[in-house]
């Protein structure tokens, strides 16, 4: 996989069609910043365009998964009264430009028809709480502390996160969480629905690549894009839509070569191999420069 782009606060490895991208300034939290924006986009971009890549998993290095916005950022828009995100430059778009998702800031995740997996391995705030509920699944530390951090500083709901997050734990729990970004745990987190699984923080990252990897192995690419969009596309149409939807999709995917093997491995009595396609002896790695 190439990303055409030198990389200082992203870094990347592939391993058998599992993905894992690294947020990497752990000496500030990971904190978000305009350069940190463009490569983590630009690597999603290559991702999704990647015949190699089949899961994606997004974690923070060090103690941190991301505390959010740089604290010299926000500083900087108090004092200015105004909001600068730093871009000078237009961002790739990573994802499907047919989905609904597609285009948004980081909603753009719903749009990668593959799987996206957050590896919460410590504190996220603001953008990295926002980053965690657009992925997919959310693998996190039991006591990783996740806040959506805005109410605190006079800010409304960013990127989205008014949408996603009642999708996602329900209206009331949203609104608690929102109205006055209360601190959880991963534990409670995963109380809650908003966390899939916590674990011990020094196995989130094994955890959350074995999820993927066995989407990767078990799970046709074909079937997890089309779930994927039909999830958020039916969320916002009637019942009547989404199952005529369903039977275009079915009477198509079962002329498709996903539909042989997995029925084949069925009438085998064997598990499907999907993860075939991707895997190597070696993997790439790409690391900040």
């Amino acid at each position: 996989m190439q990303t055409g782009l030198p990389l200082r606060t992203i870094s990347w490895s592939l391993a058998d069609g599992t993905l894992t991208v690294v947020l990497d300034r752990p000496e500030r939290g990971n904190a978000w910043t305009s350069r940190m924006e463009i490569e983590y986009r630009t690597v999603l971009a290559a991702a999704a365009d990647s015949a190699d890549v089949g899961a994606v998993v997004i974690t923070g290095r060090g103690r941190h998964f991301c505390v959010g916005a740089d604290a010299r950022a926000v500083n900087s828009t108090s004092k200015n009264k105004a909001y600068d995100d730093g871009l000078r430059e237009p961002l790739a778009e990573p994802g499907n430009p047919e989905h609904p998702a597609y285009g948004t800031r980081h909603g753009f995740l719903l749009s990668i028809e593959k799987p996206v997996i957050a590896a919460v391995n410590g504190s996220a705030a603001g953008i990295g709480f926002a980053i965690a509920c657009f992925a997919d699944i959310r693998i996190v530390a039991e006591q990783a502390k996740l806040t959506t951090s805005t109410s605190r500083l006079g800010l409304p709901a960013e990127f989205g996160v008014s949408w996603i997050l009642p999708r996602l734990i329900g209206v009331s729990r949203a609104t608690h969480l929102l109205l006055g970004s209360p601190v959880l745990t991963g534990r409670e987190a995963a109380d809650i629905g908003l966390a899939h699984l916590a674990v011990a923080a020094e196995d989130t990252l094994s955890v959350a690549q074995a999820y993927a990897r066995g989407l990767v192995d078990g799970c046709s690419p074909a079937s997890m894009a089309a779930v994927k969009q039909q999830l958020w596309e039916d969320v916002a149409r009637p019942l009547r839509e989404a199952d005529a939807d369903a039977d275009l999709r079915l009477r198509r995917m079962v002329r498709e070569p996903d539909f042989r093997l997995g029925s084949d491995a069925l009438s085998a009595g064997t598990a499907p191999d999907y993860g075939a396609r991707y895997r190597d002896e070696t993997s790439e790695q790409e690391t900040t420069t």
